[in-house]
């Protein structure tokens, strides 16, 4: 069963009993991500760590080539 065809039946089984019909699906998803980053800057300031760019530097040292190490 799809997310479409889930929603349909809820709002039909919500409109029978004379519920609020439920959100369409992806209403909330930015509320919801932005909640999300939130909270994970929240816990890194209680950690200790520092809260902004961390997915950026681990994006970015991943990305870079690794340097061939030199002989001593």
């Amino acid at each position: 069963m799809s997310i479409v065809q889930q929603h349909f039946l809820d709002t039909c089984r919500a409109r029978r009993h004379g519920e609020p019909a439920p959100p369409a699906p992806g209403t909330h998803d930015v509320r919801v991500a932005r909640a999300v980053r939130d909270h994970r800057r929240f816990r890194a300031v209680l950690a200790g760590r520092p809260a902004r760019g961390r997915l950026r530097a681990a994006v970015l040292r991943r990305s870079r080539p690794s340097r061939p190490s030199r002989p001593s």
